[in-house]
């Protein structure tokens, strides 16, 4: 304790940073030297532990866990979820600071039942894992503080409140038990690509906010009018507390300088929002970034008493109009976006929580792989509802990179309850997330939830229910998604919302052409991929498949560092009941099945990105009747089978490299119907591209079979097809070619036909590899046409293409990054070879 003691009051020797004109608030972190015990047997875990933080991470940090990653490991940690534990510190005050007039403490994130005592008086009872709490403890803090907070396991809440409500509630899968009672992320309750980790403990930081004076609570910066020559702003100021202020001032300032100023010699309590408008000539606007430069302004804020600087509020502020445009028209209900007033059509992925520990998400984590969504030409990203609302860090990025954000309310999968005491916890978390948020330029939409009313309207939720039970529980529907969350978007922002996503479903014909679309007619109900080509929805928020994920991931999740995926250790992170049967069905429709666990793993991920390539293609062909086509998933929470493009460690599947290339701005593709080959041009540009266009049949040698050329202009945010070329006049075997389409310096391959029925011979490819500063310069080249390229490296790195068609005797260069300073060994892998070994019979 006097250890404690000693660093706390060293780490506060400076209580302000004061100046003759500043003085600001102080704020304590209480984030080291906690200690964690185990109620049931008053067991001392560790002392030296850090928050954010999880009882689970911290269990497993001493080992007393396994990792719930490998193997079956998760069925061992189970128990963890239903026991009680304590986190404990201890910290010091100086004379001075216990003097200040405002002594607050803070919890910006307790998961979830959670009782506080701060020198034995209880000051929370906490109920929702997704508020913050501010605590007036100025008479319970003294020189010497311990803070306690003891978590409880989610069960006996949710019994109890099951039990007290009148209905049973219908969820996706009865294995949730009663999660939708708890506020917390739904998917720690298990989903069919995660883990049942069910955490307990600090999500976001714990302070004491120490000041005299006045603080700033928020700022919101309201946009009233944004054109080319001015935009007008107002800055609404919020203060914490209600007093009564004598000589206040506040100053804004643009990149630096100062941009308005309002004064007040007098303020009563009921005054304590005030608005500071002011401008910015000729602005810069901000931009997807696709489409242009996602441009921020450095905005300060600063508040004044008396003549004395008391606090001061940053943010960095992008200006740009948002417009959901969701209108009745010929085909039904238009679904898109307009940024700046510009159609913009968004190209993207489902987003879900990157750990089911949260705590172990670091910085560089939400770097790398936003910084990988943007290298995969990606515009939007929606946080899936059955998540967590993620960290300022990702919307910030997001704004920088210029990426356009969907918000789900955490809301998926169930219907639930609307009683006094649930309405008003979800209240109050609405206005905090919806104020937390809602500055961000990269926030498009706000969203009330996942898949409900489709869940309530065609998944059988009602069946058996008498009408008064329906009307009950569809009345507490209305009352959270049709009151609470808009009237909090409405109040507290200009984002739009959305009331549930899909706004229909595959049971119901108008998904294809009213709104947003959740499309899983393939994978859930086995149709075949070209359904997607048939089946075009306005505004795809769903879609995707399954693969395997890397190799290093599979030698992960088996204890014994293997790639087999038929052990058991394996087949417990296999969470869709179907899934390894679906796989296996979808392959044998269009691919050879290898007979080894490493070409299986490489087929699977070849057949994902074919069958969502295939859904990507059409919905952007289909523009402006559809104007967004977002994949599921983008990433991982652990190492699993699952439909993500970019597996736990990062790795990039086949997928992610397709997608890279089908969301380009200017998009090459191909469709074949009745032997007509009808050749499109998407261009995603604010500007018309004009070039030659051509389309060019080769068989597997490189001879040209036929080629035809034009002049062709792509018009700015359209699509057009732009020739058509009758297959039945030409003399060709679709079995031994290619088909090569090029533009404006774009080129992209195709074939006719499934992979499985081509007519591959074995390649003799050469591969020549130069070092460079971080990684290799590789070339390839080959003797015969080759068919999805892959080339391995037995370390950790990243190529910059991967999984891509080459042309006999033209060389290709990629690069690979290391990871790693030890030297590697690299491979290439081909379809060509699976083909012609099953064509031998090998």
């Amino acid at each position: 304790m006097i250890r404690k003691l000693f660093y706390l009051f060293s780490s506060l020797m400076l209580l302000y940073n004061c100046s003759e004109n500043k003085e600001y608030p102080t704020r304590l972190e209480l984030s080291e030297n906690w200690s964690l015990i185990q109620e049931s047997s008053f067991k001392l875990i560790s002392d030296d532990i850090s928050i954010p933080t999880t009882v689970q991470s911290d269990l497993l940090d001493v080992g007393i866990i396994p990792d719930p990653f490998v193997a079956n490991n998760e069925e061992k940690v189970g128990w963890v979820a239903q026991e009680e534990w304590t986190y404990s510190t201890e910290f010091g005050l100086s004379r001075e600071q216990l003097r200040s007039d405002h002594l607050y403490l803070n919890f910006d994130g307790l998961n979830t039942y959670a009782d506080v005592f701060l020198n034995d008086s209880l000051v929370l009872k906490n109920t929702n894992a997704f508020i913050k709490s501010r605590i007036n403890v100025k008479r319970i803090l003294k020189e010497s503080n311990q803070l306690k907070v003891t978590f409880k396991p989610t069960t006996p809440f949710e019994i109890a409140a099951d039990s007290a409500h009148p209905y049973t509630l219908p969820l996706t899968s009865a294995d949730n038990n009663h999660r939708v009672f708890t506020r917390k992320g739904q998917f720690e309750y298990g989903w069919d690509w995660g883990p049942e980790l069910n955490t307990m403990g600090f999500s976001r930081p714990v302070y004491l906010d120490i000041y005299n004076g006045l603080k700033i609570k928020d700022v919101y910066l309201k946009q009233n009018n944004l054109t080319d020559s001015i935009a007008s702003l107002e800055a609404q100021i919020e203060l914490v507390e209600s007093d009564v202020y004598e000589d206040l001032e506040f100053d804004v300032y643009v990149n630096g300088t100062k941009s308005g100023t309002i004064n007040f010699k007098k303020t009563t309590k009921k005054t304590q929002a005030f608005n500071l408008p002011f401008t910015i000539p000729n602005p810069k606007k901000w931009w997807p970034h696709n489409l242009g430069d996602p441009y921020l302004y450095d905005i300060k804020v600063v508040a004044h008493q008396d003549g004395v600087e008391r606090d001061h509020w940053n943010f960095k502020k992008g200006l740009r109009t948002i417009e959901l445009v969701n209108e009745q028209d010929s085909i039904g209900e238009s679904f898109y976006f307009k940024v700046n007033n510009v159609p913009v059509y968004a190209k993207g992925a489902n987003y879900i929580p990157q750990n089911s520990m949260q705590n172990l998400v670091k910085p560089v984590d939400y770097e790398r792989l936003l910084s990988d969504a943007v290298a995969a030409n990606m515009n939007f990203l929606r946080v899936w509802g059955g998540g967590n609302y993620e960290e300022d860090i990702f919307y910030e990025t997001c704004d920088v990179k210029g990426i356009m954000v969907w918000q789900d309310f955490m809301f998926a999968g169930g219907m639930y309850p609307a009683d006094k005491r649930f309405r008003e916890s979800v209240k109050t978390e609405a206005s905090q997330q919806v104020k937390r948020l809602r500055n961000h330029s990269s926030l498009v939409l706000f969203n009330g939830n996942n898949e409900i009313s489709e869940g309530w309207n065609r998944w059988g939720w009602q069946d058996g229910r008498s009408s008064e039970d329906k009307e009950y529980l569809w009345n507490d529907y209305k009352t959270i998604f049709q009151e609470v969350l808009p009237n909090a978007v409405e109040q507290y922002s200009d984002i739009p919302y959305w009331e549930t996503s899909p706004m229909y479903g595959r049971g119901d014909a108008r998904y294809e052409t009213h709104g947003n679309s959740h499309d899983w007619w393939v994978w859930h109900d086995g149709l075949p991929f070209e359904h997607y080509e048939e089946h075009v929805p306005r505004f795809s928020a769903e879609f995707g498949f399954q693969s395997h994920p890397s190799y290093e991931t599979i030698r992960f999740i088996n204890e014994d560092g293997s790639t087999n995926i038929n052990s058991v250790d394996y087949s417990t992170h296999q969470k869709h009941s179907r899934g390894k049967a679906l796989i296996q069905e979808y392959m044998q429709r269009d691919f050879p099945v290898p007979d080894n666990d490493e070409d299986y793993v490489y087929v699977s991920q070849l057949l994902q990105a074919y069958g969502v390539s295939k859904g990507i293609n059409a919905q952007r062909r289909a523009r402006p009747r559809s104007m967004g086509t977002l994949y599921w998933q983008l990433n991982d929470c652990w190492p699993a089978v699952s439909w993500s493009s970019i597996d736990y460690f990062g790795n990039w599947k086949a997928l992610h490299y397709q997608v890279k290339r089908d969301f380009e701005n200017v998009l090459l593709s191909t469709h074949l119907k009745a032997n007509t080959l009808s050749g499109y041009i998407v261009n995603d540009n604010l500007n018309d591209i004009t070039g030659n266009y051509s389309i060019t049949i080769k068989d597997f040698n490189g001879t040209e079979i036929h080629k035809k050329t034009i002049t062709a202009t792509a018009k700015a945010g359209a699509s057009k097809v732009i020739m058509q070329l009758d297959l039945d006049k030409l003399d060709f075997d679709p079995q031994k070619v290619y088909v090569v389409t090029e533009f404006a310096s774009k080129k992209v391959i195709d074939i006719l036909i499934k992979p499985k029925d081509l007519k591959l011979s074995s390649p003799k490819i050469q591969m020549k590899s130069k070092k460079t500063k971080d990684g290799y310069k590789i070339t390839l080249k080959t003797d015969v046409f080759a068919k999805d390229v892959f080339v391995i490296y037995s370390d950790k790195g990243h190529f910059s293409d991967n999984f891509f068609d080459l042309e006999p005797n033209k060389e290709k260069i990629i690069y690979l990054k290391r990871f790693s300073n030890e030297s590697g060994v690299l491979q290439v892998k081909t379809l060509n070879e699976l083909i012609h070994k099953a064509k031998l019979g090998i």
